[in-house]
């Protein structure tokens, strides 16, 4: 895999998003859609980083001439089928010969490493996933890194901010103070208004003053809840004083998507109230560069997946904006999120190696390695929405 990386980086350096079906799901060269070989390197988890791992896939792929054992194809499964981030019960079968499932998040995605077992081929071998993609850092609940567990090798940085809707009563520059209260239900009274209201968070000339906040959290195992509430030192469940209280875990929204019907008010409208954890580089990614669910993609965009952000926007948190427009080109990442507490790595878990000095399996060296394949991609990296770090390939 080494050789075919280095062969093949030239081949997609310059076509940062290549021209391909919208779906999300594996497609090889020829766009149509395939179950990957038992010997194929198959990721699944986390929804943030699923349309940078399906167009590093399909760049990838392009470069491999003699699809092999020795010469694999790198297939990306996101965690909902495209365009339907409520739809939990389509599964797939993530390799020939293992069984159907669709891991959603990056917990699921980490506890499919030992969960989904194996498949074989001419006698030998292989996992039926390879690597987990994470938007979370290592937990103590995880695997240890060491024999029979995983490391967790860095990949890029994202930010995480709140998203609200056009018509919303929240400022756009709400404080990780606040943040903490509205998503703990923590909002205190005052002789004015009642608890968890904008008046009692914002005073008397907050919009809506005596609405009551709507803080949602995404579904159980999403690496943005988890980093999110982490961050605000806030329980991951549901916050009590939400509309979302109630809500069963497959009605729960998908992190990073604002189409679900949690963020609407029951005439349809979107819900002014509302406030939602987001990722930034998802974010751009879908805004920018992706085309509305259902449309065809125009010249320029990503091919992989479909907008979902809905009836959400970003916000800035303690005077650092979502994004910032460059010279030439669309909206970026702010690097400015580098210097706040929202700042997050981004990782592929892999299963601990014992015969590499980084203790990334030989296998996945050219893919995931400091020197390989998605360390190498800046270009792709900047146009959905991340950030590149010194730390990619790096483990612990």
């Amino acid at each position: 895999m080494r050789s075919l990386v280095a062969a093949g980086a030239l081949a997609v350096t310059a076509a940062t998003v290549m021209a391909a079906p919208a779906m999300a799901d594996p497609i090889n060269s020829h766009k149509h859609k395939v179950t990957p070989a038992a010997y194929d390197i198959v990721s699944v988890g986390s929804e943030s980083i699923a349309a940078i791992s399906d167009q590093l896939s399909f760049n990838f792929n392009l470069a491999v001439r003699h699809h092999s054992p020795s010469h694999p194809f790198y297939y990306s499964w996101d965690g909902v089928p495209t365009g339907q981030p409520n739809n939990t019960s389509q599964h797939v079968t993530l390799k020939t010969g293992c069984r159907n499932i669709r891991p959603d998040g990056s917990s699921a995605g980490i506890s499919a490493l030992s969960a989904y077992g194996n498949t074989h081929f001419r006698g030998k071998t292989y996992p039926c996933v390879d690597f987990a993609r994470s938007s979370r850092p290592r937990k103590s609940s995880d695997p240890a890194a060491g024999p029979n567990g995983v490391a967790f090798d860095t990949l890029w940085s994202d930010a995480v901010t709140y998203g609200t809707t056009s018509n919303t009563n929240a400022p756009n520059n709400l404080t990780k103070a606040q943040l903490a209260e509205i998503f703990g239900c923590a909002v205190p009274a005052t002789p004015s208004f009642a608890a968890n209201t904008w008046g009692a968070l914002l005073g008397p000339s907050a919009k809506g003053a005596n609405q009551a906040i709507d803080p949602i959290l995404p579904q159980a195992g999403s690496g943005t809840l988890s980093f999110f509430t982490g961050v605000l030192g806030v329980p991951t469940t549901e916050p009590t004083c939400g509309t979302a209280k109630n809500l069963t875990t497959d009605q729960q929204p998908e992190e990073n998507e604002g189409i679900s019907k949690v963020f609407l008010l029951r005439s349809g409208r979107p819900n002014p109230n509302v406030i939602f954890p987001f990722s930034v580089g998802a974010y751009v990614a879908q805004q920018y560069h992706s085309a509305k669910c259902g449309k065809r993609p125009s010249k320029g965009q990503n091919m992989f997946g479909c907008n979902v952000n809905g009836v959400l926007h970003l916000n800035g948190i303690g005077g650092v904006a979502p994004t910032v427009k460059p010279r030439h080109g669309s909206p970026v990442t702010n690097p400015k999120w580098r210097r706040t507490p929202f700042e997050r790595f981004l990782f592929a878990v892999v299963p601990f190696s014992a015969t590499t000095s980084d203790h990334i399996p030989a296998k996945l060296e050219g893919l995931l390695g400091k020197h390989g394949y998605f360390c190498k991609q800046t270009k792709v990296v900047a146009a959905y929405g991340f950030q590149t770090t010194p730390l990619c390939g790096l483990t612990n």
